[in-house]
């Protein structure tokens, strides 16, 4: 019931919208932020966050906005994250997280990463169709947000010299739960998927670069590498 009710309280249009704004930031976000992001008064914003909060769906906490301390640095402020925790809601009642969980130890104790990866790679291309590769970093992001992946873009902080390439991160790994247990298995299937829907071959192309936080696949040019 608890995910019910954290869910339900989406149903509001604002709260939803302030939700999703706090969500996509990837990073706290302040109430004048989310009061100006939302169109609304600084005073709504707030009540419908700490009512975000309160379900489950934010996480608050308080800190100077201006980067400052000692004297004179102001009050700190209430600023809010999006809550680490899933919620779900299947009726009537089923449990794929587990039946995920059990292939996930039999594959990977059968040593069956390369098959997994070649049915992955499979699966993607399938989900692309007949259509060519992706042409660029912002078709791969439509492609990616309609999978749930939450990219944004951001410079490669690895690359050396001027010019520092884009490439398209993911606050979301779809397949968290699962490849918080069994990361290389998990992990590996989620890049051969990327491969199959972006295409291997094209402009863009996906490669491995975990960070904490976010999925363990980056998306960027094909020049890049």
């Amino acid at each position: 019931m608890e995910d019910i009710d954290a869910i339900a309280v989406l149903q509001d249009p604002l709260r939803r919208r302030l939700y999703e704004y706090v969500a996509a930031q990837g990073r706290e976000v302040g109430r004048n932020e989310a009061a100006e992001a939302a169109g609304v008064a600084r005073t709504l914003a707030a009540h419908h966050l700490d009512k975000l909060a309160e379900a489950g769906l934010l996480e608050s906490g308080s800190r100077r906005l201006t980067g400052r301390s000692g004297p004179g640095a102001g009050r700190p402020a209430k600023v809010y994250t999006r809550a680490r925790v899933e919620r779900s809601v299947s009726l009537p009642a089923r449990d794929y997280r587990t039946a995920a969980e059990l292939l996930a130890e039999a594959a990977e104790a059968a040593g069956l990463d390369a098959g997994l990866c070649a049915a992955a790679r499979r699966r993607g291309e399938a989900l692309r169709g007949s259509g060519a590769p992706c042409g660029d970093l912002a078709e791969a992001m439509e492609v990616l947000a309609a999978r749930g992946y939450e990219p944004h873009l951001e410079e490669d902080e690895g690359a050396e010299g001027a010019g520092t390439p884009s490439v398209v991160r993911m606050r979301n790994c779809p397949f968290h739960a699962v490849a918080e247990q069994f990361p290389p298995l998990v992990c590996g299937m989620n890049l051969a998927l990327l491969e199959g829907l972006l295409g291997a071959d094209g402009p863009v192309r996906a490669r491995m670069d975990a960070r904490p936080g976010e999925c363990c696949v980056v998306v960027e040019t094909s020049d890049s590498f």
